[in-house]
């Protein structure tokens, strides 16, 4: 089997819990990913950022 680059992180939001899993390069992706994501609980888009 291939090793790929992928990697599974949790994005979390700033204003709420709400959390989703997304997937990252970690070869060209260096820093922390930050989104503007729908919050289904604020029912507004609001910043995600990746959590640990």
């Amino acid at each position: 089997m291939a090793k790929t680059a992928r990697e599974t992180i949790k994005m979390k939001s700033t204003e709420s819990n709400e959390c989703y899993w997304t997937t990252i390069n970690k070869r060209t992706s260096t820093g922390r990913k930050e989104l503007k994501k729908y919050d289904k609980t604020r029912r507004k888009h609001v910043i995600f950022k990746q959590a640990k």
